[in-house]
């Protein structure tokens, strides 16, 4: 009985797993993020290298949060495995951050903001400093050990 058990929660997982990242995948298209970069960096016949990088990222990110007991002792937090979570942090924040902007780039927010406001210069140099603020809190948050508690 408790191997069907296991089976069941095993397909069901898989299950579950495929519909979440369909969902992820699909608003990744709508909002155009990877064609963007491939369009601003004039690499657009990398695209689909791009999306499979994604894929795959997101794919080697939950084997390491779902195995993650068992992963830990291998990265021993000590020389390379520090150096390998500030660059997978450094390219998981710079994701997230761009994410983030391409959403309201499309949702035209920005631009709607500043045009209620009045404000006319210096757009690109408020959203950069609003990136070095982000960058800054986020370093502090782990530096002074926040997410302990």
């Amino acid at each position: 009985m408790t191997f069907l058990k296991h089976v069941f929660l095993a397909v069901f997982g898989v299950a579950a797993g495929v519909g979440v990242s369909g969902g992820v995948f699909t608003s990744l298209i709508a909002v155009g993020l990877i064609p963007r970069f491939a369009g601003k960096t004039h690499t657009g016949e990398r695209v689909f290298l791009y999306e499979e990088m994604v894929v795959l990222g997101t794919i080697l990110g939950n084997i390491i949060s779902v195995f993650d007991p068992f992963i830990k002792p291998f990265l021993h937090l000590q020389g390379s495995g520090v150096a390998v979570l500030i660059i997978y942090g450094f390219f998981a924040g710079t994701f997230v951050g761009c994410l983030a902007l391409a959403i309201a780039e499309m949702l035209n927010s920005i631009p709607i903001f500043a045009r209620r406001i009045g404000f006319r210069h210096g757009l690109g140099i408020t959203i950069l400093f609003m990136a070095i603020a982000k960058a800054l809190g986020s370093l502090l948050y782990f530096a002074k050990g926040f997410y302990i508690q």
